[in-house]
């Protein structure tokens, strides 16, 4: 209060200059991102005779098992509809594990490339230049230690989906809002928001056995929010896996913005790497960084190899890639080209399945690739921040709207 009061003063002169002063033509609305497409060739594919194609398909199968259960007149956006792809999800069991000249005639003969951009920048189309570039970043699956009952090292926890939290799919309600999502609590009749990640880690939610494990660093704990999958080594050596199950609701904040406003560090020193030395290095003020995101994951239980994506399939490192959904339809094969994470002079490009989201991967030319886990992944995705171009592979036959894109759901 004594604060507020102090800035009383010097916000009433501020008002009184704003009066005063002449009044600025405000500025347009920024337009709304689209996916625009335009119809390319194989060939148009930078390093495509390169790549391992044979190593996406596993990826390609998952996806294709989900698509397959949909009724076939499903709509999947720019992807057509569910029966759109019974020919290429039927063909791909007869092509030979490991056979990369199978792999890429089965892919030539079942897809056919589009480019894709934001048809909001440049001159709107999905060949312009400035549309066409995008962010990818990358994420992992993180190894943390613990054990199933707290003690004087394990003493952050990692928790269960509440019973009481509610999460909607706005899309559900109104078509315009396909792929935004909020999550509260219904408190007499009305749905209100849920406890953000400060109130939680002060104890709102404690004493309601929601404990799923608990873990010995809470920064760890932290990025494991972020990346919503890791591995949990208990103390007899076990590995308990988990997997996000749900979210509370308040939008993501990126917190290395923040270091970057108090001039830590610059936009090209942003990384989980160098976020997390800053933490470790001033542990009394890492937890009210941590809390200026109010995101907060709740987790459970996995079975299986590998973490699973939104789309319901398990992941596979360095071929599976989270998109934003309201733009690009889970299962659809992707052509990316980016730079190298670690400053290879060789760009990355190669075959990936759009398979994941992610409360930060918003926009038609944006995405975030899955590395798996151990040193090497850790290290590539908490230093990816490249600047990029995909190609969407849709089946042959299907014609999306070349000029926006209806979202997938």
């Amino acid at each position: 209060m004594r604060a507020f009061r102090a800035a009383l003063p010097a916000l009433s002169l501020a008002l009184l200059a704003a009066a005063c002063a002449p009044r600025e033509a405000e500025k347009p609305p920024a337009p709304e991102p689209r996916l625009a497409l335009a119809p390319a060739a194989f060939s148009d594919l930078p390093g495509w005779d390169a790549d391992a194609l044979d190593e996406a398909l596993p990826a390609l199968a998952r996806s294709c098992a989900k698509l397959m259960a949909l009724p076939p007149d499903r709509g999947l956006g720019v992807a057509g509809k569910a029966g759109d792809w019974a020919g290429p999800c039927g063909a791909l069991p007869s092509v030979p594990p490991g056979d990369r000249a199978a792999a890429r005639g089965f892919i030539e003969a079942w897809f056919r490339p589009w480019s894709a951009g934001d048809g909001s920048a440049g001159d709107g189309s999905a060949s312009d230049g400035n549309g066409r570039e995008g962010l990818f970043t990358g994420y992992y699956e993180p190894e943390l230690r613990g054990s199933t009952r707290p003690d004087a090292r394990y003493r952050t926890a990692l928790l269960r989906r509440p019973p009481d939290l509610v999460m909607v799919d706005l899309g559900e309600f109104r078509p315009a809002l396909r792929g935004e999502r909020i999550a509260g609590r219904v408190v007499g009749g009305r749905l209100r928001p849920f406890e953000d990640r400060g109130a939680i880690a002060s104890g709102a939610l404690d004493g309601k056995g929601l404990e799923l494990v608990w873990v010995d660093d809470a920064v760890d704990a932290f990025f494991l929010h972020i990346q919503g999958s890791g591995r949990v080594v208990l103390e007899d050596g076990s590995v308990l896996r988990v997997g996000y199950d749900g979210q509370n609701g308040h939008p993501y904040v990126a917190v290395g913005r923040e270091l970057v406003a108090r001039g830590v560090l610059t936009r090209e020193q942003v990384s989980l790497q160098s976020i997390r030395a800053w933490m470790r290095a001033n542990p009394g003020q890492a937890q009210s960084l941590m809390d200026l995101n109010p995101s907060y994951v709740f987790f459970r239980k996995l079975a299986g190899e590998g973490p699973e994506g939104a789309q319901g399939v398990e992941l596979t490192p360095r071929r599976s890639i989270a998109v934003d959904p309201r733009f690009i339809p889970y299962g659809v094969p992707v052509w990316l080209e980016a730079e190298d994470p670690l400053g290879a002079p060789a760009p990355l490009r190669r075959l990936m399945v759009a398979q994941d989201t992610g409360g930060a991967i918003r926009g038609p030319v944006r995405g975030d690739v899955f590395w798996g886990h151990g040193a090497d992944a850790e290290e590539r995705a908490g230093r990816m921040r490249s600047r990029g171009v995909w190609w969407l592979l849709l089946p042959r036959g299907v014609a999306p709207d070349l000029g926006a894109s209806a979202p997938a759901r």
